[in-house]
């Protein structure tokens, strides 16, 4: 008797994955199963649903013999979480028990089991793939509702699978294989989507100014705040947003499909195996510190991370509590957030834009026509909630003002949503040919300070104006900054290939006013 057997699996540890291998021993004795590697609650069923997944599948149950059943999880260093190493560890059983033979060699499998032997889904089965195939694997084995995700990947043979007895009979054929031999999943060819956002920019009357504000945010990649009285459409602008946006590429779908299948928020029911657009969070303002920026003791993604190539709108924006205003410091800064807790720490993407909706007071009639119950001490309460370092992080402050009763019943419509993701894309194709070869920049809100100074030169009258306003103003180094990106990025909607004196001006008074 063999009495071991061994397969290859693999699992996601915060974003990144890692292999595992599945090892199993026998020995003689009164009967006993262990699962050793630090397996958390649902590792440790596994033993009761491969068990009965194995007897279904016509095989001899592990629960049939007095044997000692050893089940080891390597790396043992890394703590094993969720149902998908259920069916390694049954193959790897069959294979000790000499019930099945076949060459584990280059081989992953993930997959959970029912009782009766199907196989159903997991999360995170991207970056599993991904992984397997940068290691050289050749076959990659996953749920059949997880094929079209996994097929994403190339230089990777992918195999949906339904139920562990279609797997064996592929892996370790009987005299008389059954008839549903696996077939090869053919590569997921990618359909670039725009969002299908509810709101058309055609249906917005009026705000000319904040169209004008999301237009160069959208195409440059910028923050952008939007403030006025309640009922003023600030966030009807901003659920527009997205859909003006361009589709993601190739390397972006990987990226962001990646961190939603670790997450488990990829919409599976409506068949969706991956995210072509932009996406778009927006969280309540009672949502917690760890949902929005991630932790747990095991530290998962939060809004800040889903929301990663994508919009995070925070609607109410001062109604958030502090501490979770203030933790956007370092995504808006570095585009990423680190989630440092007891039992592991990790560096997850985070680069968004931001859209802040904010009223001028708490109850949101302070500067409009209807009265104001707040007091000035209210007031001033409410706006010291953003302080002065998140908001010198905003690139821009767009006022959204009241609209007059015939702006509203006026029948003309605005330019489409088509037509303004049309001029985006023209923009950013001058940004890419501006960052070929950069390793960090795609978008001129992502410029450092050096790639400012080397890609964008500033003439002499631009550079005046700009030194002198950034005097008056008391702007600071990244103020300063921020206005030269902004200038750039309406540059490029001008199709402008030098920064001017008026896209200066312009970017200039986006900056935040006082009061």
């Amino acid at each position: 008797m063999k009495n071991f057997g061994k397969v290859h699996s693999a699992q996601t540890f915060l974003l990144e994955a890692h292999i595992v291998d599945v090892e199993v021993d026998l020995s003689k004795g009164l009967h006993n199963f262990t699962i050793v590697g630090l397996p958390d609650k649902a590792v440790e069923e596994s033993r009761d649903r491969m068990s009965a997944a194995i007897k279904h599948s016509g095989f001899d149950s592990p629960k049939s013999h007095n044997q000692k059943i050893v089940v080891s999880l390597a790396p043992a260093h890394l703590k094993k979480e969720g149902p998908l190493f259920d069916v390694p560890i049954a193959l790897a059983y069959l294979l000790a028990a000499e019930q099945i033979n076949f060459d584990p060699d280059k081989k992953l499998f993930v997959g959970e089991l029912s009782l009766d032997g199907k196989i159903r889904r997991v999360q995170g089965v991207l970056p599993l793939i991904e992984k397997a195939a940068k290691l050289g694997y050749a076959e990659a084995y996953v749920p059949e509702e997880n094929a079209e995700e996994a097929a994403l990947i190339k230089n990777i043979v992918v195999y949906g699978v339904k139920s562990l007895i279609d797997l064996i009979e592929h892996l370790s054929p009987s005299k008389q294989p059954t008839k549903n031999i696996l077939k090869r999943q053919p590569q997921t060819n990618i359909k670039p989507t725009a969002y299908e956002s509810d709101v058309d920019f055609s249906d917005i009357k009026g705000q000319a100014a904040g169209k004008r504000g999301l237009l160069i945010a959208a195409a440059g990649g910028h923050n952008i705040a939007l403030f006025g009285p309640a009922g003023t459409g600030k966030t009807m602008l901003a659920r527009a947003l997205p859909g003006i946006l361009p589709p993601l590429s190739y390397e972006e779908v990987l990226e962001v499909t990646a961190i939603h299948s670790v997450a488990g928020t990829l919409k599976s029911n409506l068949g969706e195996s991956y995210i072509a657009h932009p996406p778009f969070r927006s969280p309540h303002h009672t949502s917690s510190y760890v949902s929005l920026v991630g932790g747990g003791a095991f530290p998962k993604p939060g809004e800040v991370t889903l929301s990663h190539r994508g919009v995070l709108f925070l609607d109410e924006f001062p109604e958030f509590e502090r501490r979770v205003i203030d933790a956007l410091r370092q995504p808006l800064e570095d585009k990423v957030i680190t989630i440092s807790r007891q039992r592991g720490s990790g560096l997850f993407p985070a680069n968004f834009i931001l859209i802040a909706a904010l009223n001028p007071c708490p109850c949101g009639n302070y500067g409009s026509q209807k009265v104001c119950n707040c007091s000035p001490k209210d007031i001033g309460r409410y706006r010291k909630k953003i302080s002065g370092p998140i908001a010198d992080r905003i690139d821009m402050w767009i006022e959204v003002p009241l609209i007059k009763h015939e702006v509203l019943s006026n029948k003309a419509k605005g330019e489409e949503s088509k037509s303004l993701r049309e001029k985006i894309l023209k923009a950013r194709s001058h940004m890419q040919k501006r960052f070929a070869g950069a390793k960090r920049s795609r978008l001129n809100a992502d410029m450092s300070a050096k790639e400012i100074e080397k890609l964008v030169p500033l003439n002499d009258k631009a550079r005046e104006i700009l030194n002198t306003s950034a005097e008056k103003l008391q702007l600071s180094a990244r103020s300063y900054h921020k206005i030269i990106k902004l200038a750039r990025t309406i540059a490029d909607l001008d199709e402008s290939r030098f920064v001017e004196d008026k896209h200066i001006l312009e970017a200039l008074q986006y900056r935040q006013k006082e009061g």
